[in-house]
């Protein structure tokens, strides 16, 4: 090959690689157009679905409204149960008791007489599922929490069709 067929070859080459300067390209199309509008897009969704933007739509006086339509009105009713004392369960030698004094929250005045007639079942139920419990199932609100919920979840089932809204704790010592 001579001189003259090498700069052919070498021109061709130039040629080919040389590019239009200026103008959007792929790339920077992408940077600087469609990268910022879905920021955009996925910042205004989460500012949406996070709640942040509620005050702005006055979602929160209408969540308000809700809530105290849902509060059930008229006189609260309540039903003491006779005080319990209750053997509990211990790995120790030492016997642990429980004293413990609970008021139901009734649904309607005519519920009393359905407490009533099945007290003896409440009582049962109550003692079989306290005699189980041990000291440390006690200790903090928590365990409070769940005790609360076994005995309404434990009333509810025995005085059906009566409804008891809550379990109140009048007295509970433990030794």
């Amino acid at each position: 090959m001579s001189d003259q067929a090498v700069s052919e070859d070498v021109g061709e080459e130039f040629e080919v690689e040389a590019r239009q300067k200026g103008g959007m390209n792929g790339k920077k199309l992408v940077l600087f157009i469609v990268l910022p509008i879905l920021l955009l897009g996925i910042g205004g969704a989460g500012v949406y679905f996070s709640g942040l933007a509620d005050s702005f739509l006055g979602k929160e006086e209408e969540a308000a409204e809700e809530v105290v339509e849902e509060i059930p009105v008229g006189p609260a009713v309540f039903y003491d149960l006779p005080e319990m004392l209750i053997n509990l369960t211990s790995g120790e030698r030492r016997a642990n008791f429980l004293k413990i004094s609970v008021s139901l929250e009734l649904e309607s005045e005519a519920d009393v007489a359905t407490i009533e007639a099945v007290l003896p079942r409440i009582r049962d139920n109550f003692q079989v599922y306290l005699r189980e419990l041990r000291i440390e199932d006690l200790q903090g609100s928590a365990g409070l929490q769940r005790l609360r919920e076994e005995l309404l979840l434990r009333v509810n089932a025995a005085a059906r069709p009566a409804v008891i809204q809550d379990v109140l704790f009048k007295e509970m010592l433990v030794q």
